[in-house]
């Protein structure tokens, strides 16, 4: 978008302040009343797009605007508009001079914040959570990066209502590498994991996780691997933040100890006994200081902002509480997906989401409510692997989706593609096949074949036709599927570039190298331009650019990317990332394509000495950089060091994937090859029958 462009002939753009999946965050000047605001631009929808998608669209970014502007209070950012022009949707807000909490552990290079400055914030975030839960929302992706600390000390939760707009645009958080839609694995509650409703103790928790963050330095569950991090919240108590932070006063380490209660019962009842929570523990007795504990430091005695004077929180928000929480009046989740208790082409919304819609019975309210739990408890079953229970969870679901809503409702079809998915993961892919059909013959009916959600159900129809085997039917299909998206969505949507990929990996797969590698490099080219350089998606679109040039033999140009890449991932994602690793191990690799062997040892040993601490001694890219490091060695004449690494690999494969997998059958080839470098050829043949043998068996089974 073009700096000096006038929005709604009022708001002048002048720079840049931000960019992310769903748009970018202008500073901009209101023309009108010559002041300064922010100016957050949706992605441009552009008239190519389906009408009946766009409208609806416009409808809920409308509503979900007209709930964040309705929020006035000193610690939440204020909305002053919000429109459409020349199709791209924006809100104008306050813009605010000072840094986010994210931002501030990054200045002060992820040590913990002052004991002061912890108590302080989260002081003003309970303030303001207690008057947004007064009114009956619940912000639900409260992290350090949702929370501004300005430049005069006020603490301001951000993104209310906003974040929930990407689930329609298309931009969702994703883990990287899984291509799951996720909210923010270190700060969701266990019940955001589970089946559980959610209400304002949700953002509770969240509140937990991010004070322990400040406090010690480091999230509750700093795990590394998303799934371990949700299984942490899940199942696993934190470590007390005084272990970690020893001169934090014991009373702020129970109250976010509690915080981080696992059942919502356990935790305060409310924002309200949050607060009283914590001005006890600040002042335990008239005129004194936080409460002290053996060998504890006191913090300073901070007063309040003069603005908090004379201020009271309200009554609790607890469910108990029927003027808050009557059936009447759910509590409006502001950045969930949007469930669909009406029809999405009409522009019903979801009445569990408690957006204005058409009146429906109690009780058919509540069993749309609770199906909607139970989509969100199947997919996380999905999310933490647990792929059976969560096809028989979608199967379930659908069959009583289809009994309330009909066999073509949107909400029927979702269950049934995600039930879709399931059996994919599970290696049942004609079973899968059978279902997409299914399901994409019901959204061509209810839909239209060029609505995002039909299109959606056709890139996945064609991915299974590559795990089939059909992978030129796979190609015809996920080219049609990138072409109509294109149209539909635009060249640059996610989706689009999504499918994109997809169809370079199968260009990959049918050896046809060149052309995947113009394919990867224009989507790297346009998620770059989109989502920004260091985005995960985007570089993920590099390194497949690398795996290209590798095959095609041009290891000179795959060294010089992936040098690249390890720098911009190491600052994006940390060193120890998983992604940075793979990127370091596709280093070392081109480094013997270009006869560097000892330096490719090098970086053999290292990425695999990473991986072992990070993931595991036993885990497969552990092993595959174990592998590697032998390969040099048997390059650099060492075959008696290589022996002894192919074979550890070989134990730990065959221990873990069985005799008869293909890893583990490569695995003692490389051994034999190696034990006849050595001269002892009656091992190596020996081992050669058994590979041949174990072959011979895998393929009777496959008859």
């Amino acid at each position: 978008m073009p700096e000096n462009r006038l929005i709604q002939g009022r708001y002048r753009l002048l720079d840049t302040i931000g960019r992310g999946g769903m748009g970018e965050v202008w500073r901009a000047r209101d023309e009108s009343l010559g002041r300064q605001v922010a100016v957050k631009c949706l992605k441009p929808l552009g008239p190519r797009h389906e009408p009946s998608f766009l409208q609806v669209l416009r409808e809920r970014f409308r509503r979900e605007a007209r709930v964040a502007a309705a929020l006035q209070h000193r610690g939440i950012t204020v909305v002053h508009d919000f429109g459409e022009d020349d199709g791209t949707l924006f809100i104008v807000m306050e813009l605010l001079s000072g840094r986010n909490l994210s931002q501030l552990l990054d200045d002060n290079r992820r040590q913990p914040l002052p004991v002061p400055d912890v108590i302080e914030i989260a002081e003003q975030v309970t303030a303001a959570l207690a008057y947004t839960h007064e009114q009956s929302i619940v912000h639900r992706d409260l992290k350090p990066a949702n929370i501004v600390r300005t430049t005069d000390g006020t603490v301001k939760i951000c993104d209310f209502g906003i974040a929930r707009l990407g689930h329609d645009i298309g931009f969702t958080a994703r883990l990287t590498g899984t291509g799951i839609a996720m909210g923010s694995p270190h700060y969701m509650s266990p019940e955001q994991i589970g089946a559980h409703a959610i209400d304002h103790r949700s953002d509770l928790y969240s509140l937990g996780c991010v004070l322990y963050e400040l406090a010690t330095g480091v999230p509750p569950f700093d795990l590394g691997d998303a799934w371990a991090v949700l299984i942490g919240h899940r199942d696993t108590a934190p470590t007390p933040p005084r272990t970690l932070r020893p001169d934090l006063p014991e009373a702020y380490e129970r109250i976010m100890l509690e915080l981080l209660a696992k059942e919502p019962d356990n935790r305060p009842r409310d924002a309200d006994a949050l607060a009283k929570r914590l001005a006890d523990a600040r002042h335990p007795y008239p005129g004194r200081g936080p409460a002290i504990g053996p060998g504890v430091m006191t913090a300073p005695d901070r007063r309040l902002p003069s603005w908090t004077q004379g201020m009271t929180l309200g009554s609790p928000a607890g469910l108990d509480r029927p003027r808050r929480y009557a059936s009447d009046r759910a509590a409006t989740v502001l950045t969930d997906a949007w469930t669909s208790g009406g029809d999405p082409q009409r522009g019903d919304a979801s009445p569990a989401a408690g957006i204005a819609g058409p009146a429906l019975p109690d009780d058919r309210r509540a069993a749309l409510a609770a199906l909607a739990g139970r989509h969100t408890a199947a997919l996380n079953l999905g999310r933490l692997g647990r792929w059976e229970e969560a096809g028989e969870a979608h199967r379930a679901l659908a069959a009583e989706r289809e009994r309330l809503l009909g066999p073509d409702h949107p909400d029927t079809l979702t269950s049934r593609l995600e039930s879709g998915r399931a059996l994919g993961r599970l290696g049942r892919h004609f079973e899968a096949h059978q279902t997409y059909a299914e399901v994409l013959a019901g959204r061509e009916r209810a839909l239209g074949p060029d609505h995002p959600d039909t299109l959606s159900c056709r890139h996945h129809v064609a991915l299974n036709l590559g795990r089939l085997g059909r992978l030129e039917d796979c190609r015809a299909m996920a080219r049609e599927v990138a072409g109509a998206r294109a149209r539909v969505l635009g060249a640059n949507h996610p989706d689009t570039l999504t499918t994109r990929y997809e169809l370079a990996y199968i260009l990959g797969k049918l050896g046809k190298w060149t052309a995947a590698l113009q394919t990867y490099q224009e989507v790297a080219a346009a998620r770059a331009e989109t989502l920004g350089p260091d985005h995960p998606d985007t570089l993920a679109a590099r390194y497949e650019v690398g795996i290209c040039l590798g095959r095609l033999g041009r290891s000179a140009d795959a060294l010089a990317l992936y040098r690249d890449l390890v720098a911009a991932r190491t600052r994006a994602q940390g060193a120890d990332d998983r992604d940075t690793l793979r990127a370091r191990h596709g280093l070392g690799v081109n480094l013997g394509r270009q006869n560097r062997w000892q330096e490719a040892l090098v970086e053999a040993r290292e990425v695999a000495a990473a991986r072992e601490r990070v993931l595991g001694p036993d885990h497969p890219d552990t092993l595959v950089s174990r592998r590697e490091s032998a390969v040099a060695l048997g390059w650099l004449g060492r075959w008696s060091e290589a022996e002894d690494i192919y074979r550890q690999v070989a134990d730990a494969r065959e221990r873990i994937l069985g005799a008869s997998h293909l890893d583990v059958l490569a695995s003692h080839t490389d051994l034999a090859q190696c034990l006849e470098q050595l001269g002892r050829a009656g091992e190596a043949a020996a081992l050669h029958r058994r590979v041949a043998a174990l072959r011979q068996e895998r393929a009777e089974r496959r008859r």
